[in-house]
């Protein structure tokens, strides 16, 4: 973290760089914070130059930037409920020097699609879609006291499926969603993931060697009929909780992540 500042909307952010110091962050000092899951979404969502990808819940648009840095040639758009997270990410926009091919718009997710169409968000525009959905389950976790962390954490039993669903009305025949989930709710994804997707991929992510995995991340192809594929595991750290040699290479924008390994 660095110097803390006040946004022009005063909320108290923090400086912050990831991907190696090739993206630097402007994010509030409180709430809902970039980690890992948002860069890791971004190592494994591969886009092709030329290429349209929206992510849908950006925040402060950490992973869909990070994939930008990644991708010279990707075009990108922010989807956020949220106004003030918006402006930050507008703010990462420009001042990480993105704003020829990316742009961050005011939505919510379950918005119809003539809201989407009227920032632009036609059906069928993306070819990829992103999205770290709200994953802790409303009836079994505590509820944070600050509303936009409780917002980005919480999950309702439909709001999945809504999720999926906006995606799925973004991508064109044949688009790529990616996302990253916690991996108890692995069947929820599937489940919600049968109705127009195949082709899906699931990569498992453990903390360490041994352990239960926390985290999917799951790949799916609009209109595929190809059967579900089971990948062995990401393993962020060794046994004496040291960071593995190529997760570090990832988080750092050095490594590609792909499903086959």
């Amino acid at each position: 973290m660095n110097c803390v500042r006040m946004s022009p909307e005063g909320t108290e952010v923090t400086d912050d760089a990831v991907l190696g110091g090739r993206l630097r962050l402007l994010q509030p000092r409180r709430g809902h914070r970039v980690g890992h899951d948002a860069i890791l979404l971004a190592a494994a969502a591969q886009a092709r130059p030329g290429e349209h990808a929206v992510e849908l819940g950006a925040g402060v648009g950490a992973a869909g930037l990070a994939l930008a840095v990644r991708s010279p040639d990707l075009r990108v758009t922010l989807v956020d409920l949220d106004a003030g997270l918006v402006a930050l990410a507008r703010d990462n926009i420009e001042r990480n020097g993105l704003a020829s091919r990316v742009a961050a718009v005011a939505l919510d997710v379950s918005a119809p699609a003539a809201s989407f169409a009227s920032a632009g968000l036609m059906p069928g525009c993306a070819d990829r879609v992103l999205m770290n959905p709200p994953f802790h389950d409303a009836q079994r976790a505590s509820a944070s006291p600050d509303p936009a962390r409780r917002t980005a954490h919480l999950a309702s039993e439909a709001s999945l499926a809504a999720w999926i669903g906006a995606g799925q009305r973004l991508l064109r025949a044949g688009g790529v969603m990616t996302l990253i989930y916690r991996a108890d709710a692995l069947g929820q994804v599937l489940a919600a993931l049968g109705h127009g997707f195949g082709g899906v991929e699931v990569l498992p992510v453990h903390p360490k060697p041994g352990a239960p995995a926390i985290r999917v991340l799951v790949q799916a192809v609009l209109g595929s009929r190809a059967p579900l594929a089971l990948w062995p595991g990401l393993v962020l750290n060794d046994a004496n909780s040291r960071p593995d040699p190529f997760v570090d290479r990832l988080l750092r924008g050095m490594a590609v992540l792909t499903f086959e390994r």
